[in-house]
């Protein structure tokens, strides 16, 4: 999953979901050092990290309540001085038995990580380079790389971890392996398309002026173009995109996305459409074509669009923006229970739990009882009530 976070991070959530920042695309210069990243992350996977992660916030727990109960204990016996000392001993302890746990599930994933990596036949060099530009910041930003300050954090010196790592990868098979030239292509591309969907215009044609000609370059300012209202331009980067690659589906989808968020979505259909075909309904460019089928405000386009957008949300269940399309197809034709179904599964996933349960249960009461529409909108309503239950749990 990528976030728009544009600091230098990634991270494991959700069992076997890794989130990887925009912010630690944009600092990799070679797409093996994303590998090395990744690698490590599957190793916590692998090895269960957040599952056991309950363990040591256990223990850390356990002798916060120690030293508490001393501390009590102390007071009662006239030594307040004692008390508050044995509290704070154990509070450092907690915190120390809880850093030392976290420090050793990074050194785990960091050696799986390396196996990883050289079963796949990947150089860990890109992993190496990785951690020196971490050091780099940490250099920057003041951080000690004394062995005791190691201690009071929750993952080792990039340093010490560096020097764990070097003469695993450079025994390995896979050590003198190169990258890949297609995939650093497709590396690059994928850098400069975050670039200029993030960054301002200004910033993004600082960073590739207009003697670029790369297909890089060109992706990067076609959304810079794009974003401040330059169509023209950003459509003639879209075709010069396009004259080099004419079925890159990625190349098409802008071209679509520009056309469409330009009032001309009439226009935007073949692109869209061949995007579509090309992906086979990838569920983010097959809810754009949707949305653009809709935008014509043609009625002689509903079935398309349905049939699009039950592909996206077929193949990708958490896509609101599909499920908000789908409910304006359903609602265009007059089918109000449907269009209250889709209404509440994008409601569940935008954090409304409580329009979400008066969707749904306003669509069971009007759809034939037993059918697959049926049943759905009793679990979206069962998922809106529990929401409902955390939240009041936490007021």
């Amino acid at each position: 999953m990528l976030l728009s976070d544009s600091s230098i991070n990634a991270f494991v959530a959700g069992g076997q979901r890794i989130y990887v920042h925009a912010g630690l695309i944009e600092a990799a210069d070679d797409v093996n050092e994303v590998e090395g990243v990744l690698a490590h992350e599957l190793g916590h996977i692998t090895g269960g990290h957040i599952i056991r992660y309950s363990e040591g916030a256990s223990n850390a727990t356990k002798i916060t309540l120690l030293s508490a109960l001393a501390g009590v204990a102390a007071a009662l016996a006239g030594g307040g001085e004692a008390a508050m000392a044995a509290l704070m001993m154990g509070q450092q302890a907690a915190m120390g038995s809880f850093l030392a746990f976290t420090r050793t599930q990074e050194a785990s994933a960091d050696a799986a990580g390396a196996q990883y990596l050289s079963d796949a036949g990947l150089s860990g060099k890109g992993s190496l380079a990785f951690f020196e530009k971490l050091q780099n910041l940490e250099f920057r930003h003041g951080y000690s790389q004394s062995d005791d300050a190691e201690f009071a954090r929750t993952h080792p010196l990039s340093g010490t971890r560096m020097a764990r790592l070097r003469e695993d990868y450079q025994a390995d098979p896979a050590w003198n392996n190169t990258t890949d030239p297609a995939k650093q292509a497709r590396f690059e591309r994928i850098k400069a398309k975050l670039f200029g969907y993030q960054a301002t215009p200004a910033r993004t044609l600082a960073a590739f002026p207009a003697y670029m000609t790369g297909e890089p370059a060109r992706y990067a300012r076609a959304y810079a173009y794009h974003k401040d209202a330059l169509i023209d331009q950003a459509l003639s980067e879209a075709d010069a995109l396009l004259a080099m690659e004419p079925d890159d589906p990625y190349f098409l989808e802008l071209k679509g996305q520009i056309l469409l968020e330009s009032g001309r979505p009439a226009e935007a259909l073949a692109p869209l459409r061949r995007a579509t075909q090309l992906t086979g309904a990838n569920p983010l460019i097959a809810s754009i074509f949707g949305h653009a089928l809709l935008a014509t405000e043609d009625p002689s386009h509903l079935d398309e669009a349905e049939q699009i957008l039950r592909a996206s949300v077929g193949r990708d269940r958490e896509n609101p923006f599909a499920w908000y399309q789908l409910g304006v197809v359903h609602a265009q034709r007059g089918d109000i229970p449907r269009a209250q179904l889709a209404s509440s599964e994008q409601q569940i996933m935008t954090g409304r739990p409580r329009e979400a349960l008066r969707s749904a249960q306003a669509a069971e009461n009007a759809l034939p009882v037993g059918s697959p529409d049926w049943i759905r909108a009793q679990d979206v309503a069962l998922q809106a009530r529990a929401q409902l239950e955390r939240e009041n749990r936490r007021d």
